[in-house]
C-alpha cells in the first residue's frame, strides 16, 4: 500500500512545482502542505473485526491478527491565494476505502470569498462542522488520542459535504465567536459494493466560541437520509402486504429526517488539557438513531502527554421487535417472515451501547512528528456489536474485547 500512498503526494507535489515554476522566485500564489499516519492495530476479539469506520470492509481481529488499514492514510493540501480576497483549496487524502483498495479521494475542494476580514463564503466540497476537531478530524497530529472516540464521532461518519457554507466571527472583548452555517449534500460508498449512504437537504448551523484556553462547540445539522442497502433490506418485507409495509415505513431508512445535535467544550492551558462532547442523532427509524458522549484529559510531560478517555454510547429507540406475525402465513411463507424476523432483531440489537476506557501516550520525539501508544477496553451492551464487522457465525455479541494501536503522524 505504501507507493499508492506516495503516488498521491507525489503527483500533488509535482502539480504545485509546475505552476510554481511559471512565477517569479518566491511569488507563487500556492503552497502545499501534507499530513499522515502510519499506524498498526491488534484486537483481542478473532471472531470478528475492529473497524471505527462506517467505510472500511475489514480490520483487525478475524480477517488478520494485525491491521495497517485502520487509521494508516496520507494526505497532502494545495491552497491558492488568488487575490486578498478570493482563494481556492484542494485537500486529497489517501487511506482504505470501501473496495479495500487505497485510491485517492478528493476530502475538501472549494473556492473561498473573504467579504471582510471577517466574513467569508465558500462553494464546493468543504468540511462538515459537527464536531470539535472536524477540521482536523483527518488529521492525526492534532490530537493526543489514535484516533477520536467513536461513541461519538460516529454518530456523523461523514466528514464533509457537497454545498456552500457562510462564516461569520465577531468579538467581544477578548472573546472570539465564530458562527458558521452550510447547505448541501454527500455520497458515501459501503463495503461490499452494497451500495451507498445518501445525505441529502443537509442543512445545519454551527457555534465556536474561544475565550483564552477555553473553547465551546455547538452544531445542529438536520437533513434527509437512506441507506441503500437496508432500503433493499425492506423491500422484502413490503411483499408480506400491510403488516410488511407497516414494518418497512417505520424502519426504512430512505430520504428519512435526521437530526443531529452536538456540543463539545475543551480547556487546554498548555501544560494539560480537559474536554468532552456529547452528540444525539435523532431518527425516525429506530436502526440508527443514537447517544454518545466521551470525557478526555491528559497533561504534558516535555515530551510525552499521557491521556485518558472514557466514552460512552447508547440506543435511542428499542432494541428488538415482533416483526412479521410468522404463525399467520402459509407454511411456505412462514419460513421467510422468521428469517427477516431475525435479520431485522439482530439489525435493531446491534444498535445498542457500548463503553470504552482509553489510556495511552503520546511522545513527540521530534518537530512536526509523534509517537502514540494506545489501549481501549470496550465493553458492550447486550447483543450489541458496536464498531466489531465481519462477524462470524460463533460470535457472540455483547462481551467486551482490547484494541492496541500504535502510530506515527507527521505534518509538514
Amino acid at each position: 500500500m505504501v507507493p499508492k500512498l506516495n503516488l498521491v503526494a507525489l503527483a500533488v507535489m509535482a502539480l504545485y512545482t509546475a505552476i510554481a515554476s511559471a512565477d517569479e522566485p518566491g511569488t507563487s500564489i500556492f503552497s502545499l502542505r501534507s499530513f499522515g499516519t502510519l499506524g498498526i492495530v491488534h484486537s483481542s476479539e478473532s471472531k470478528a473485526d475492529y473497524s471505527p469506520s462506517f467505510f472500511k470492509p475489514n480490520g483487525p481481529g478475524y480477517s488478520r491478527s494485525w491491521s495497517a488499514d485502520v487509521d494508516s492514510l496520507i494526505g497532502v493540501q494545495v491552497t491558492g491565494n488568488f487575490t486578498p480576497q478570493l482563494s481556492a483549496v484542494l485537500q486529497v487524502i489517501s487511506e482504505q476505502r470501501y473496495d479495500n483498495s487505497y485510491s485517492p479521494y478528493v476530502e475538501w475542494a472549494n473556492i473561498k470569498y473573504q467579504f471582510t476580514p471577517d466574513f467569508s463564503a465558500r462553494i464546493g466540497r468543504t468540511v462538515l462542522p459537527a464536531f470539535l476537531n472536524s477540521d482536523s478530524r483527518k488529521v492525526g497530529y492534532t490530537t493526543a488520542w489514535v484516533r477520536p472516540p467513536t461513541e461519538v464521532y460516529s454518530l456523523v461518519p461523514v466528514s464533509n459535504l457537497d454545498g456552500m457554507d457562510l462564516s461569520y466571527r465577531f468579538y467581544v472583548g477578548e472573546l472570539s465567536n465564530t458562527v458558521q452555517g452550510n447547505y448541501g449534500q454527500s455520497d458515501s460508498r459501503l463495503p461490499g459494493n452494497a451500495g451507498k449512504a445518501l445525505a441529502r437537504e443537509l442543512w445545519g448551523i454551527a457555534n465556536t466560541t474561544q475565550y483564552g484556553a477555553f473553547t465551546t462547540h455547538f452544531a445542529y445539522q438536520k437533513g434527509l437520509v437512506s441507506v441503500e442497502p437496508l432500503n433493499a433490506f425492506f423491500d422484502f418485507f413490503r411483499y408480506f402486504g400491510a403488516e410488511g409495509n407497516a414494518l418497512a415505513d417505520r424502519y426504512d431508512p430512505k430520504l428519512e429526517p435526521i437530526e443531529f445535535i452536538g456540543v463539545g467544550a475543551s480547556y487546554d492551558p498548555g501544560e494539560w488539557f480537559l474536554m468532552s462532547e456529547w452528540g444525539r442523532n435523532a431518527f425516525r427509524s429506530g436502526l440508527i438513531a443514537r447517544s454518545g458522549w466521551y470525557v478526555s484529559g491528559g497533561y504534558r510531560l516535555d515530551a510525552f502527554t499521557p491521556y485518558v478517555t472514557f466514552a460512552r454510547s447508547r440506543a435511542e429507540s428499542e432494541s428488538s421487535t415482533a416483526g412479521l406475525t410468522a404463525s399467520a402465513l402459509p407454511p411456505f411463507l412462514a419460513g421467510a417472515a422468521t428469517s427477516l424476523n431475525g435479520a431485522l432483531n439482530s439489525i435493531l440489537q446491534s444498535n445498542a451501547g457500548q463503553q470504552t476506557l482509553s489510556v495511552g501516550v503520546r511522545w513527540d520525539f521530534t518537530k512536526n512528528m509523534d509517537a502514540k501508544l494506545q489501549f481501549d477496553h470496550t465493553r458492550l451492551d447486550t447483543g450489541a456489536t458496536g464498531r466489531l464487522i465481519n462477524a462470524q457465525p460463533d460470535f457472540e455479541p455483547g462481551g467486551s474485547f482490547n484494541i492496541l494501536s500504535l502510530a506515527v503522524d507527521f505534518v509538514f
